[in-house]
């Protein structure tokens, strides 16, 4: 972990957005800046932090560094699996890809009745994105089997939930493509719940996007078991908190939500975003930390550059093959 000193000398150099001019205006996504340049796209991922789709207005310390490298390390370990867009990693906050046309679904992947899932449940929904859910479970309970939630991709607002015969019916996807997309995010969840269980962790949910490049190779795309995509469950606890009806310990950014739904916000309309006080802002940096270092059983090392742009822009002069008017 990080001392909170160090941590506090960083809420006043956090990299809110970029403005590199030589790679153009970039699209501003919820937490990345994407900039186009050369069929390439630069993934700058910022300190940004969102949840319930709304973008908070305070920043993170460290959280970019923290996702874009937790990113990189799934994306190696789950390369054999299914190929992804990673072209190089040239600074703890950027990625470079391939670019690629991206599916317009998202496939979210649930082992477990939480968050989302068991909020419907709970109101009596059984059937969820055309699946069947039994009767009698409860909150946290491990499903009979992982299954395939498809959403929509939102450019503002909600994601909605969506099942494979609604996108098939509207024409993005064919049934053997969505088939496939399917089984491979079912392998991808496979793969993260192996690597989650040797780090003594239950992968309860998470999500995937896919995208097809020039050549029409299907890849990975923006990230893959990260906290921001995924939620996670202390596995050495699990059992006793299930049966006692205790809430489960985990690594995710549900403690996020947590805290603005006890500020009487859910992104419901006429609700009030509320900002993050410093020591929260402090604590979320600790808790994303902690979990780089969960997942993966490495010290993270912050970079400490007083200009986080600067730097960026400095480490992405020295990539080859990337050329740029400064």
């Amino acid at each position: 972990m990080i001392d909170n000193a160090l941590l506090k000398a960083q809420l006043g150099r956090t990299l809110r957005q970029t403005h590199l001019k030589a790679l153009g205006p970039p699209y501003r996504g919820k937490v990345r800046d994407v900039y186009t340049i050369d069929g390439l796209l630069v993934l700058i991922t910022t300190d940004r932090i969102s949840a319930f789709d709304h973008v908070l207005r305070q920043t993170i310390p460290f959280k970019g560094q923290v996702l874009n490298q937790l990113a990189a390390y799934f994306f190696r370990h789950t390369a054999d699996v299914v190929p992804n867009h990673v072209v190089a990693v040239p600074d703890p906050n950027v990625t470079v890809a391939r670019r690629c046309r991206p599916i317009p679904v998202e496939f979210v992947v649930r082992g477990y009745l939480a968050g989302h899932a068991w909020r419907l449940y709970q109101s009596g929904l059984r059937q969820l994105c055309g699946k069947r859910l039994p009767e009698g479970l409860v909150q946290n309970e491990r499903l009979p089997q992982p299954i395939l939630t498809p959403t929509t991709k939102a450019s503002e607002g909600h994601d909605e939930d969506i099942s494979r015969e609604e996108i098939l019916a509207r024409g993005w996807l064919d049934a053997e493509t969505f088939d496939q997309l399917e089984q491979l995010a079912l392998k991808l969840f496979q793969r993260g719940t192996e690597m989650a269980a040797r780090r003594g962790l239950i992968l309860v949910d998470t999500k995937y996007e896919f995208g097809v490049d020039e050549e029409g190779t299907l890849r990975l795309i923006d990230e893959v078991h990260t906290p921001d995509s995924s939620r996670y469950f202390y596995a050495e606890e699990y059992e006793e908190r299930l049966r006692k009806g205790l809430p489960q310990r985990q690594l995710s950014k549900e403690f996020v939500r947590e805290w603005l739904m006890a500020q009487g916000f859910m992104g419901k309309p006429g609700q009030v975003l509320p900002d993050l006080p410093d020591e929260v802002r402090l604590e979320i940096a600790q808790r994303y930390i902690l979990l780089y270092e969960e997942l993966t059983g490495e010290t993270f090392v912050p970079d400490l550059h007083p200009d986080p742009e600067a730097r960026i822009e400095e480490n992405l002069k020295q990539l080859e093959g990337l050329q740029l008017s400064w």
